[in-house]
């Protein structure tokens, strides 16, 4: 099947919002603040934004201001939807959603007018490249607008939750380095006679854009991007339309930190050359800057103009990243369908099933991701992690991870949770021979890295429950020794001193653990808020995708 990128814009607002029943007050009630914007990320005034409880005509209204911000509060908790509409603007009904009294929730929202299907911004430009021609189907969704993450949900628990949470980070971290656009690093046996000579060049022609240009293209490669940014920007003002140069600019830019004069810059190309490469890197920088509405809508339309491997990759990513699990495996699943050998499409794909409950389909992905290329750590690592937080055991682990563990002897990862795999296959029911092999696994392990904190910690539960107390109380102590932060250390330490009759000592380590896991708790749920979450607005209903 052709596979067709969305060219939506970000439609009409979707938000979670509580209606008033009586005159605005922020005495104990719930306050709603955000801005409504275009899909060109202008501000949208007087936007009547009308707040109603679910099932019940009553409601209040309020207006965005010039700037495109409102501000409205509400009494009651409950489920409430809200319609916002403009004249000109496509107006939008959106699904109930519940808040808690005393909530503060931000949302940035995106409107479209009635003719942005058409608009310039979502049809194809007429030098776009030919292969953007090969789409005929749209996603089913589209990206409307970005909350705060207090009201995030998920599948199965908490355990499965921060797996899930780690896998997103995992697979954000698989986009770094892929882009092959900028020239490689020169050697450095020549750097010092070809700067010498290109120096001499620029100062026998300062007004010259190719010396200009070579210079600074020399110190950008050789990550000296201070002394590169001058000469390339010399080089822009003689010749803006010299693409390469423009986009070295706007990376030397960004890699000397200077992200706002690198959006900047990017969104000036992009006025006057559509190019996927632009719309990618504005993404990235968007995301980095805190404005995931605008990355996820870059990543798209890079995707769009040019159905590549790393353009699916990043939308995905994106979508998977701000908890759209849903929509990022449609995503996933159409650039696996068009990179089929691409392992990290396929870890993309699987993490976002995991993080959409569908635990045995996303270990069966990264299965195969590790048949691609056998010698690669990454599809390993994302089954590992997977398998450890499984209550059950998962298809074709135990096969691909003891693979893992003979192909990379020297790791010590690989043999944990190859271990872990033959655990959960029979825990408490292994005979003296799995055992064993259990053991025997994760020695390697502590014995390549003794820093490994959770292998002890195994080790002293597979002591504690064959009734070893003495040997599971010393591992759970080497394991704490490791990283004092490991909460269930504690907690299966005072287990086994409270067996021993040793009530002082077991005391201790209890409220070790609540005290460690309190702190845990606040980091985990602190990261959560400040990691926005994407509102998502289904289209029309039309044929299933396969």
């Amino acid at each position: 099947m052709k596979i067709l990128i969305a060219s939506s814009v970000f439609m009409a607002c979707y938000m979670a919002i509580v209606v008033a029943q009586s005159a605005p007050s922020n005495d104990g009630g719930i306050r709603i603040e955000g801005t409504v914007r275009n899909a060109a990320g202008m501000p949208v005034p007087g936007v009547s934004i009308r707040l109603q409880a679910a099932g019940n005509e009553k409601f209040s209204e309020t207006k965005t201001d010039s700037g495109g911000n409102f501000v409205v509060w509400a009494r009651e908790p409950g489920s409430y939807v809200v319609i916002a509409e403009k004249a000109g603007w496509r107006t939008t009904r959106t699904p109930s959603v519940m808040l808690s009294i005393a909530e503060t929730r931000h949302l940035d929202l995106i409107l479209e007018t009635q003719d942005d299907g058409a608009s310039s911004r979502t049809s194809l430009p007429a030098n776009s490249s030919s292969r953007s021609m090969q789409f005929r189907d749209e996603p089913n969704f589209v990206v409307a607008g970005v909350t705060d993450g207090t009201n995030m949900g998920g599948h199965g628990s908490d355990s499965s939750r921060r797996t899930s949470d780690a896998l997103a980070r995992d697979t954000v971290s698989l986009k770094a380095g892929s882009d092959s656009s900028a020239s490689t690093s020169i050697p450095g046996s020549t750097a010092p006679e070809m700067e010498s000579r290109l120096r001499k060049a620029l100062l026998d022609n300062p007004r010259s854009f190719q010396a200009s240009q070579e210079l600074g293209d020399f110190y950008f490669r050789s990550q000296k991007y201070r002394e590169a940014i001058p000469l390339l920007e010399a080089a822009y003002q003689m010749h803006p339309d010299d693409s390469t140069n423009a986009y070295h600019l706007a990376l030397a830019y960004e890699a000397n930190g200077e992200l706002a004069r690198a959006r900047d810059h990017v969104r000036k190309m992009l006025a006057t050359s559509e190019k996927p490469d632009f719309h990618r890197l504005l993404g990235d920088l968007d995301e980095r800057l805190d404005d995931p509405l605008g990355a996820v809508y870059e990543y798209e339309q890079a995707a769009r103009l040019d159905p590549s491997e790393q353009n699916y990759f990043n939308w995905g990513t994106e979508l998977l990243l701000h908890r759209a699990p849903q929509f990022a495996i449609e995503i996933f699943n159409r650039g696996v369908a068009a990179h089929p050998k691409s392992a990290r499409m396929l870890i993309g794909s699987g993490a976002a099933l995991y993080a959409n409950g569908s635990y045995d389909e996303a270990a069966k992905r990264l299965c195969a991701a590790s048949d691609l290329n056998p010698k690669d750590p990454a599809p390993y690592s994302f089954l590992g992690k997977m398998v450890k937080s499984a209550s059950a055991p998962l298809p074709c682990a135990e096969d691909k991870l003891a693979r893992f563990s003979k192909e990379q002897p020297g790791n010590a990862l690989a043999h944990y949770y190859y271990a872990m795999a033959l655990w959960k296959k029979g825990r408490g029911l292994q005979d003296a021979g799995e055992l064993q092999r259990v053991k025997a696994l994760l020695d390697q392990a502590v014995n390549i890295d003794p820093k490994f904190s959770e292998v002890y910690l195994q080790l002293g539960m597979i002591a504690s429950e064959r009734g070893e107390l003495q040997p599971a109380i010393a591992a759970f102590q080497q394991a704490i020794a490791s990283n004092r932060q490991l909460a269930e250390a504690h907690y299966r330490l005072g287990l086994a001193y409270k067996q021993l009759g040793e009530a002082a000592k077991a005391q201790q380590e209890f409220e070790l653990y609540q005290q460690v896991s309190k702190e845990e708790s606040a980091s985990v749920d602190r990261e959560r808020r400040e990691l926005r979450q994407y509102l998502i607005t289904l289209k029309e209903p039309r044929s299933a995708v396969h």
